[in-house]
């Protein structure tokens, strides 16, 4: 018997992200002051299974997905509500403004893979003795690596800008994981300026910029549009580097 979508989105970890209303910041305060993050503040943001904010450096889609995972409960450096560690204290703040609307009886679990700190998460899983072997294997392999092995948790996962550490095929291989992650009832939230995760199947695709957040089609992601462009025409952009 076919699932009704209503029952399947109830399920979800979270509904939508927005400001505590009994705390707002002060939007003369960065990260206020980026556009994306005052108009989450403004306006809150739906989330559905799985959401992908699209932006490039520094437009804030990092700030935001690391408050989110901090008011979940997971760590702002990464791994799952369990994990405690910290090796440097650089958090926005954004997080002690915001809240989550939360489906009643949906999971209180996730995992938060952030590409920046997972060196350190690494590091914290061999202290406290995980059998894991992720330091020997390569950047990308440990990456595809801590997901099949966290494949159990069922919950809310967020990837901030994984294909970091990812080939094409890596990229690829993680669009499965997720996929197979979000059939067993999880949810997924995931930065991104690779054209590749940006076209994971059902997501709801959040363009991040100077004009704040906007829904978008893939098609018509700036990302994507400039990728086309620089293959079509690679010399084009190449010869600017020159003088």
């Amino acid at each position: 018997m076919a699932q009704d979508d209503s029952d399947a989105f109830g399920r979800l970890p979270v509904r939508q992200v927005r400001e505590l209303s009994v705390k707002p910041m002060a939007r003369t305060r960065w990260p206020a002051t980026l556009a994306p993050v005052r108009q989450l503040l403004d306006d809150g943001l739906d989330l559905g299974a799985i959401t992908v904010l699209v932006g490039d450096n520094g437009a804030g889609k990092s700030t935001m997905v690391e408050a989110i995972a901090a008011v979940y409960g997971l760590n702002p450096e990464g791994g799952s509500t369990s994990s405690r560690y910290q090796s440097r204290v650089d958090e926005s703040g954004l997080a002690e403004h915001l809240q989550l609307v939360r489906n009643g009886g949906a999971s209180k679990r996730g995992f938060f893979l952030r590409a920046e700190t997972m060196h350190g998460f690494f590091t914290y899983l061999e202290s406290i003795g995980d059998s894991g072997v992720f330091h020997e294997r390569s950047h990308g392999e440990s990456f595809l690596d801590i997901v099949v092995e966290r494949s159990r948790i069922s919950g809310l996962w967020i990837l901030d800008e994984p294909e970091s550490a990812l080939s094409l095929p890596g990229c690829l291989a993680l669009i499965g994981l997720l996929r197979d992650l979000v059939a067993g009832g999880s949810q997924i939230i995931l930065s991104t300026h690779s054209p590749v995760l940006a076209a994971i199947p059902g997501a709801e695709l959040y363009e991040i910029g100077e004009w704040g957040i906007r829904a978008c089609d893939y098609d018509n992601l700036d990302l994507v549009r400039n990728w086309r462009a620089f293959l079509d025409a690679p010399e084009r952009y190449l010869r600017h580097l020159d003088g």
